[in-house]
Protein backbone atom coordinates (compact mmCIF):
# COMPACT_ATOMS: atom_id res chain seq x y z
CA UNK A 1 0.00 0.00 0.00
CA UNK A 2 3.59 2.39 0.88
CA UNK A 3 3.97 3.97 -2.40
CA UNK A 4 6.42 6.54 -1.14
CA UNK A 5 8.80 6.03 1.38
CA UNK A 6 11.39 8.74 2.91
CA UNK A 7 14.70 7.92 5.49
CA UNK A 8 16.80 10.86 6.71
CA UNK A 9 19.19 10.34 9.62
CA UNK A 10 20.22 13.64 11.57
CA UNK A 11 23.12 13.63 13.74
CA UNK A 12 22.96 15.95 15.81
CA UNK A 13 25.93 15.81 18.28
CA UNK A 14 24.21 13.94 21.32
CA UNK A 15 21.57 12.47 19.67
CA UNK A 16 20.40 10.94 16.42
CA UNK A 17 16.75 10.77 15.16
CA UNK A 18 15.31 8.59 12.20
CA UNK A 19 12.87 9.72 10.55
CA UNK A 20 10.53 7.41 7.83
CA UNK A 21 7.72 8.77 6.01
CA UNK A 22 4.93 6.65 4.50
CA UNK A 23 2.30 7.80 2.07
CA UNK A 24 -0.74 5.91 3.15
CA UNK A 25 -2.77 8.01 0.29
CA UNK A 26 -2.41 10.60 -2.13
CA UNK A 27 -5.06 12.27 -4.24
CA UNK A 28 -5.08 12.04 -7.93
CA UNK A 29 -4.12 15.53 -8.07
CA UNK A 30 -2.29 17.84 -6.21
CA UNK A 31 -2.99 21.62 -6.93
CA UNK A 32 -0.99 24.77 -5.94
CA UNK A 33 -2.42 27.66 -3.92
CA UNK A 34 -2.98 30.72 -6.54
CA UNK A 35 -2.05 33.83 -5.57
CA UNK A 36 -2.11 37.53 -6.51
CA UNK A 37 1.23 38.86 -7.12
CA UNK A 38 2.40 41.72 -8.90
CA UNK A 39 6.01 43.02 -9.12
CA UNK A 40 6.34 46.45 -9.41
CA UNK A 41 9.50 48.73 -10.83
CA UNK A 42 12.13 48.15 -8.30
CA UNK A 43 11.24 44.57 -8.17
CA UNK A 44 9.11 44.82 -5.14
CA UNK A 45 6.31 42.13 -4.81
CA UNK A 46 2.56 43.60 -4.77
CA UNK A 47 -0.51 41.85 -3.00
CA UNK A 48 -3.36 42.16 -4.93
CA UNK A 49 -6.33 41.80 -2.38
CA UNK A 50 -8.99 42.30 -4.28
CA UNK A 51 -11.99 39.80 -3.96
CA UNK A 52 -12.44 37.22 -6.69
CA UNK A 53 -13.05 38.63 -10.32
CA UNK A 54 -14.35 37.73 -13.92
CA UNK A 55 -14.43 40.43 -15.44
CA UNK A 56 -12.16 40.94 -18.45
CA UNK A 57 -8.62 41.41 -16.34
CA UNK A 58 -4.94 40.95 -17.51
CA UNK A 59 -4.31 37.51 -17.46
CA UNK A 60 -1.43 38.47 -14.20
CA UNK A 61 -4.24 39.87 -11.94
CA UNK A 62 -7.07 37.37 -12.17
CA UNK A 63 -7.85 35.07 -9.41
CA UNK A 64 -9.08 31.53 -10.23
CA UNK A 65 -12.15 30.23 -9.06
CA UNK A 66 -10.71 27.81 -6.49
CA UNK A 67 -8.24 28.44 -4.48
CA UNK A 68 -6.46 24.72 -4.94
CA UNK A 69 -6.23 26.40 -8.56
CA UNK A 70 -7.95 24.93 -12.18
CA UNK A 71 -8.75 21.28 -11.83
CA UNK A 72 -6.33 19.60 -14.26
CA UNK A 73 -6.93 17.97 -17.38
CA UNK A 74 -7.05 14.23 -17.00
CA UNK A 75 -6.14 13.80 -20.44
CA UNK A 76 -2.23 14.08 -21.74
CA UNK A 77 -2.06 13.63 -25.52
CA UNK A 78 -4.64 11.80 -27.99
CA UNK A 79 -4.45 8.22 -26.36
CA UNK A 80 -3.49 8.89 -22.71
CA UNK A 81 -5.43 9.36 -19.64
CA UNK A 82 -5.49 8.95 -15.86
CA UNK A 83 -6.92 5.76 -14.94
CA UNK A 84 -9.67 5.86 -12.58
CA UNK A 85 -9.47 4.02 -9.32
CA UNK A 86 -13.14 4.28 -7.58
CA UNK A 87 -12.21 3.54 -4.27
CA UNK A 88 -9.81 6.39 -3.58
CA UNK A 89 -11.83 9.34 -5.14
CA UNK A 90 -11.83 12.04 -2.40
CA UNK A 91 -13.64 14.69 -3.07
CA UNK A 92 -12.90 18.33 -1.70
CA UNK A 93 -15.30 21.86 -1.32
CA UNK A 94 -12.76 24.30 -2.35
CA UNK A 95 -11.69 26.45 0.71
CA UNK A 96 -12.53 30.03 -0.54
CA UNK A 97 -16.33 28.59 -0.38
CA UNK A 98 -16.29 27.22 3.11
CA UNK A 99 -18.34 29.33 5.56
CA UNK A 100 -20.08 28.71 8.87
CA UNK A 101 -23.73 27.49 9.09
CA UNK A 102 -25.68 26.47 12.17
CA UNK A 103 -28.61 23.70 11.90
CA UNK A 104 -29.25 24.70 15.24
CA UNK A 105 -28.85 27.83 16.74
CA UNK A 106 -25.91 28.20 19.17
CA UNK A 107 -27.26 28.04 23.05
CA UNK A 108 -23.30 27.56 25.17
CA UNK A 109 -20.53 29.56 23.91
CA UNK A 110 -16.70 29.13 25.63
CA UNK A 111 -14.86 32.21 26.74
CA UNK A 112 -11.09 31.97 27.25
CA UNK A 113 -9.04 34.99 27.91
CA UNK A 114 -5.50 35.82 28.26
CA UNK A 115 -4.42 35.10 32.11
CA UNK A 116 -2.71 37.78 33.89
CA UNK A 117 -3.15 40.39 31.13
CA UNK A 118 -5.44 43.29 33.37
CA UNK A 119 -6.10 44.79 29.56
CA UNK A 120 -7.99 41.62 28.73
CA UNK A 121 -10.42 42.37 32.00
CA UNK A 122 -12.62 44.92 30.66
CA UNK A 123 -13.32 43.57 27.16
CA UNK A 124 -13.66 40.05 29.23
CA UNK A 125 -16.60 41.62 31.31
CA UNK A 126 -18.31 43.48 28.68
CA UNK A 127 -18.41 39.98 26.74
CA UNK A 128 -19.57 38.24 29.32
CA UNK A 129 -22.56 40.25 30.48
CA UNK A 130 -23.39 40.88 27.45
CA UNK A 131 -23.93 37.58 26.05
CA UNK A 132 -25.55 36.26 29.08
CA UNK A 133 -28.05 39.72 29.69
CA UNK A 134 -28.92 40.51 25.55
CA UNK A 135 -28.18 36.96 24.31
CA UNK A 136 -29.19 34.83 27.13
CA UNK A 137 -26.40 32.53 26.58
CA UNK A 138 -24.83 29.88 28.41
CA UNK A 139 -21.36 31.01 29.17
CA UNK A 140 -18.47 28.63 29.91
CA UNK A 141 -15.50 29.95 31.50
CA UNK A 142 -12.32 28.12 33.35
CA UNK A 143 -12.88 27.75 37.20
CA UNK A 144 -9.62 29.67 38.22
CA UNK A 145 -11.01 33.02 36.40
CA UNK A 146 -14.05 33.02 38.66
CA UNK A 147 -11.49 33.60 41.21
CA UNK A 148 -9.47 36.16 39.73
CA UNK A 149 -9.17 39.15 42.08
CA UNK A 150 -8.94 41.43 38.90
CA UNK A 151 -12.37 40.40 38.10
CA UNK A 152 -13.90 41.09 41.42
CA UNK A 153 -13.30 44.82 41.71
CA UNK A 154 -15.69 45.14 38.73
CA UNK A 155 -19.71 45.40 39.74
CA UNK A 156 -20.99 44.67 36.14
CA UNK A 157 -18.98 40.81 36.67
CA UNK A 158 -20.19 40.70 40.26
CA UNK A 159 -23.86 40.55 38.57
CA UNK A 160 -23.39 37.78 36.41
CA UNK A 161 -20.74 35.79 38.29
CA UNK A 162 -22.74 33.45 39.85
CA UNK A 163 -24.50 32.81 36.36
CA UNK A 164 -21.22 31.33 34.48
CA UNK A 165 -20.55 27.73 34.39
CA UNK A 166 -17.22 26.96 34.92
CA UNK A 167 -14.29 23.40 34.20
CA UNK A 168 -11.08 22.40 35.18
CA UNK A 169 -8.54 21.28 32.51
CA UNK A 170 -7.73 17.34 32.48
CA UNK A 171 -10.93 17.10 34.92
CA UNK A 172 -14.01 18.42 33.12
CA UNK A 173 -15.37 17.03 29.43
CA UNK A 174 -16.08 19.90 27.27
CA UNK A 175 -16.73 17.36 24.34
CA UNK A 176 -20.44 18.02 22.63
CA UNK A 177 -20.87 21.05 25.51
CA UNK A 178 -20.03 23.91 23.48
CA UNK A 179 -21.67 25.40 20.31
CA UNK A 180 -18.89 28.56 19.91
CA UNK A 181 -15.52 29.52 21.32
CA UNK A 182 -14.50 33.13 21.77
CA UNK A 183 -10.69 33.83 22.76
CA UNK A 184 -9.63 36.87 24.14
CA UNK A 185 -5.95 36.75 24.18
CA UNK A 186 -2.89 35.93 21.24
CA UNK A 187 -1.74 33.00 19.69
CA UNK A 188 -1.49 31.15 23.17
CA UNK A 189 -4.82 31.62 23.54
CA UNK A 190 -6.22 29.79 20.45
CA UNK A 191 -3.64 26.97 20.75
CA UNK A 192 -5.07 26.60 24.33
CA UNK A 193 -7.87 25.82 23.15
CA UNK A 194 -6.71 23.52 20.60
CA UNK A 195 -5.61 21.35 23.30
CA UNK A 196 -8.84 21.57 25.21
CA UNK A 197 -10.68 19.77 22.52
CA UNK A 198 -9.13 16.24 21.44
CA UNK A 199 -11.72 15.57 18.70
CA UNK A 200 -14.04 17.97 16.88
CA UNK A 201 -13.75 21.67 17.52
CA UNK A 202 -16.26 24.15 17.58
CA UNK A 203 -15.87 27.00 15.46
CA UNK A 204 -13.26 29.56 17.20
CA UNK A 205 -14.04 33.42 17.04
CA UNK A 206 -10.46 35.10 18.19
CA UNK A 207 -10.04 38.16 19.18
CA UNK A 208 -6.59 40.24 19.08
CA UNK A 209 -5.52 40.92 22.69
CA UNK A 210 -2.56 39.48 23.27
CA UNK A 211 1.64 40.21 22.08
CA UNK A 212 1.33 38.64 18.31
CA UNK A 213 -2.07 37.83 17.04
CA UNK A 214 -1.21 36.00 13.92
CA UNK A 215 -3.86 33.43 14.18
CA UNK A 216 -6.41 36.13 15.85
CA UNK A 217 -7.82 38.27 13.06
CA UNK A 218 -10.74 40.14 15.11
CA UNK A 219 -10.26 43.61 16.92
CA UNK A 220 -12.17 43.85 20.22
CA UNK A 221 -13.74 47.57 19.33
CA UNK A 222 -16.81 48.91 19.97
CA UNK A 223 -18.91 47.24 17.64
CA UNK A 224 -17.68 43.69 18.73
CA UNK A 225 -21.39 43.37 19.32
CA UNK A 226 -21.99 43.25 15.71
CA UNK A 227 -19.63 40.99 14.83
CA UNK A 228 -20.08 38.08 17.55
CA UNK A 229 -23.82 38.74 15.92
CA UNK A 230 -23.08 38.03 12.37
CA UNK A 231 -21.18 35.01 13.50
CA UNK A 232 -24.29 33.72 15.25
CA UNK A 233 -26.42 34.21 12.77
CA UNK A 234 -24.06 32.23 10.40
CA UNK A 235 -22.99 32.45 6.56
CA UNK A 236 -19.45 33.68 7.58
CA UNK A 237 -16.13 33.34 6.13
CA UNK A 238 -14.43 29.83 7.75
CA UNK A 239 -10.92 28.88 7.26
CA UNK A 240 -10.38 24.76 8.33
CA UNK A 241 -6.64 24.56 10.06
CA UNK A 242 -5.12 21.30 10.13
CA UNK A 243 -4.00 19.44 12.97
CA UNK A 244 -1.41 17.03 13.36
CA UNK A 245 -2.39 13.58 15.06
CA UNK A 246 0.64 12.37 17.35
CA UNK A 247 1.31 9.06 19.68
CA UNK A 248 4.51 7.61 21.06
CA UNK A 249 5.19 3.82 21.28
CA UNK A 250 8.09 2.98 24.00
CA UNK A 251 10.51 0.75 23.33
CA UNK A 252 9.73 -3.40 24.47
CA UNK A 253 6.12 -2.29 24.36
CA UNK A 254 3.78 -5.24 23.13
CA UNK A 255 1.70 -4.52 19.73
CA UNK A 256 -1.66 -4.61 21.66
CA UNK A 257 -0.41 -1.67 24.02
CA UNK A 258 0.90 0.36 21.48
CA UNK A 259 -1.95 -0.14 19.65
CA UNK A 260 -4.03 1.49 22.80
CA UNK A 261 -1.00 4.13 22.72
CA UNK A 262 -2.47 5.44 19.16
CA UNK A 263 -5.95 5.44 20.19
CA UNK A 264 -4.82 8.39 23.13
CA UNK A 265 -3.05 10.36 20.45
CA UNK A 266 -2.54 14.30 20.81
CA UNK A 267 -3.64 16.50 19.05
CA UNK A 268 -1.39 20.01 17.78
CA UNK A 269 -2.65 23.12 15.86
CA UNK A 270 1.02 24.15 15.30
CA UNK A 271 4.18 22.05 15.76
CA UNK A 272 5.73 19.21 17.44
CA UNK A 273 9.21 19.86 18.28
CA UNK A 274 12.15 17.72 18.80
CA UNK A 275 14.80 19.31 21.06
CA UNK A 276 18.08 20.24 18.82
CA UNK A 277 16.51 17.71 16.05
CA UNK A 278 13.56 18.71 14.48
CA UNK A 279 10.33 20.11 13.81
CA UNK A 280 6.76 18.67 12.10
CA UNK A 281 5.34 21.47 11.61
CA UNK A 282 1.30 21.94 10.20
CA UNK A 283 0.94 25.23 7.38
CA UNK A 284 -0.77 26.78 10.14
CA UNK A 285 2.45 26.42 12.37
CA UNK A 286 4.93 27.22 9.25
CA UNK A 287 4.86 30.87 10.70
CA UNK A 288 6.18 30.08 14.01
CA UNK A 289 9.25 27.99 15.37
CA UNK A 290 9.41 26.35 11.83
CA UNK A 291 9.56 30.03 9.79
CA UNK A 292 12.43 30.79 12.65
CA UNK A 293 14.34 27.52 11.95
CA UNK A 294 14.76 28.55 8.33
CA UNK A 295 11.25 27.18 6.57
CA UNK A 296 9.09 28.43 4.22
CA UNK A 297 5.73 30.14 5.49
CA UNK A 298 2.83 28.79 4.03
CA UNK A 299 -1.23 29.28 3.73
CA UNK A 300 -3.27 27.04 6.23
CA UNK A 301 -4.98 26.03 3.14
CA UNK A 302 -2.62 24.06 1.52
CA UNK A 303 -2.62 20.44 2.32
CA UNK A 304 0.83 19.55 3.49
CA UNK A 305 3.13 18.91 6.61
CA UNK A 306 6.30 20.75 7.24
CA UNK A 307 9.33 18.78 7.78
CA UNK A 308 12.20 21.35 9.80
CA UNK A 309 15.89 20.44 10.98
CA UNK A 310 17.12 22.71 13.63
CA UNK A 311 20.43 23.73 12.99
CA UNK A 312 21.25 20.21 11.12
CA UNK A 313 25.21 19.53 10.77
CA UNK A 314 24.59 18.25 7.02
CA UNK A 315 24.07 21.47 5.06
CA UNK A 316 22.01 19.37 2.51
CA UNK A 317 19.51 18.69 4.95
CA UNK A 318 17.34 21.45 4.10
CA UNK A 319 13.13 22.26 4.93
CA UNK A 320 10.74 20.04 2.82
CA UNK A 321 7.37 20.06 2.78
CA UNK A 322 5.54 16.44 2.16
CA UNK A 323 1.70 16.15 1.16
CA UNK A 324 -0.70 15.82 4.11
CA UNK A 325 -1.55 12.22 3.62
CA UNK A 326 1.86 11.40 5.11
CA UNK A 327 2.29 9.37 8.29
CA UNK A 328 6.33 10.92 9.74
CA UNK A 329 7.67 8.16 12.02
CA UNK A 330 10.71 9.68 14.31
CA UNK A 331 12.73 7.65 16.74
CA UNK A 332 16.33 8.01 18.69
CA UNK A 333 18.24 6.15 16.92
CA UNK A 334 20.50 3.24 18.57
CA UNK A 335 23.49 5.15 18.29
CA UNK A 336 22.94 7.78 19.87
CA UNK A 337 24.80 9.27 22.56
CA UNK A 338 22.13 10.42 24.93
CA UNK A 339 17.66 10.53 24.49
CA UNK A 340 15.84 13.21 22.86
CA UNK A 341 13.07 15.42 24.40
CA UNK A 342 9.79 16.41 22.59
CA UNK A 343 6.71 19.05 23.10
CA UNK A 344 3.43 19.37 21.58
CA UNK A 345 2.22 22.89 20.92
CA UNK A 346 5.03 23.96 23.46
CA UNK A 347 2.98 21.31 26.11
CA UNK A 348 3.25 17.75 27.41
CA UNK A 349 7.27 18.06 27.11
CA UNK A 350 8.66 14.55 27.99
CA UNK A 351 11.37 12.65 27.01
CA UNK A 352 11.66 9.69 24.39
CA UNK A 353 14.25 7.40 24.60
CA UNK A 354 16.51 5.01 22.04
CA UNK A 355 14.13 2.94 20.07
CA UNK A 356 10.98 4.86 21.38
CA UNK A 357 8.85 5.70 18.46
CA UNK A 358 6.48 8.68 17.76
CA UNK A 359 4.19 8.78 14.73
CA UNK A 360 2.66 12.13 13.40
CA UNK A 361 -0.03 12.00 10.89
CA UNK A 362 -2.41 14.37 9.60
CA UNK A 363 -5.78 14.50 11.79
CA UNK A 364 -9.32 14.63 10.52
CA UNK A 365 -10.29 17.03 13.67
CA UNK A 366 -9.23 20.47 12.08
CA UNK A 367 -9.81 23.91 14.48
CA UNK A 368 -12.37 25.90 12.12
CA UNK A 369 -11.32 29.29 12.73
CA UNK A 370 -13.95 32.39 11.58
CA UNK A 371 -12.40 34.83 9.03
CA UNK A 372 -12.40 38.63 9.77
CA UNK A 373 -12.80 38.86 5.98
CA UNK A 374 -11.65 36.12 4.10
CA UNK A 375 -8.97 33.80 4.11
CA UNK A 376 -6.12 35.44 1.42
CA UNK A 377 -7.13 39.04 3.01
CA UNK A 378 -6.60 37.51 6.81
CA UNK A 379 -3.72 35.91 6.27
CA UNK A 380 -1.60 38.14 4.28
CA UNK A 381 -2.65 41.21 6.42
CA UNK A 382 -1.28 39.12 9.72
CA UNK A 383 2.38 38.14 7.64
CA UNK A 384 2.11 42.39 7.03
CA UNK A 385 1.33 43.58 10.76
CA UNK A 386 2.60 40.28 13.04
CA UNK A 387 6.13 39.56 10.74
CA UNK A 388 6.00 43.27 8.21
CA UNK A 389 6.40 40.73 5.75
CA UNK A 390 6.78 42.51 2.47
CA UNK A 391 7.53 46.20 4.58
CA UNK A 392 9.72 48.64 3.46
CA UNK A 393 10.77 51.99 3.27
CA UNK A 394 9.40 53.54 -0.59
CA UNK A 395 12.55 54.82 -2.40
CA UNK A 396 12.94 58.53 -2.60
CA UNK A 397 10.52 60.25 -5.83
CA UNK A 398 12.47 62.44 -7.67
CA UNK A 399 9.62 64.87 -7.55
CA UNK A 400 8.14 65.61 -4.13
CA UNK A 401 4.63 64.30 -3.98
CA UNK A 402 1.73 64.09 -1.48
CA UNK A 403 2.29 60.02 -0.28
CA UNK A 404 5.75 60.51 1.32
CA UNK A 405 6.12 62.03 4.74
CA UNK A 406 8.33 64.36 5.93
CA UNK A 407 11.60 62.41 5.20
CA UNK A 408 10.39 61.33 1.49
CA UNK A 409 9.98 57.89 2.39
CA UNK A 410 6.73 55.55 3.24
CA UNK A 411 6.06 52.15 3.83
CA UNK A 412 4.53 49.83 1.09
CA UNK A 413 3.31 46.57 1.40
Amino acid sequence: MSIFCLSVLLTLGLSALLITAEVFRLLDTISILHMELMIDENSHILVERGKPCLCSEPESRRRTKSLYGASPSHKFGPKASLMKVQNNVLTLQDPGSQRLTWYKSPLTVLILKKIHDEMVITPFVELVSWLIKERQMVVFVESKVVDDPLLKKHQEYMKVSNRLCTFKEGEDDLTDKIDLIITLGGDGTLLYASTLFQASVPPVMAFHLGSLGFLSPFEFKSDFRDKVNQVLEGNVPLILRTRLKCSVCHKGDPVTKCEQENKRYILMLNELVVDRGVIIATTTGSTAYSAAAGASMCHPNVPAIMITPICPHSLSFRPIVVPAGVEIKIMVSPEARSNAWVSFDGRNRQEIHKGDVIRVSSSIYPLPSICSEDQISDWFSSLAGCLHWNVRKQQKSFTPNSETDSNGESERR
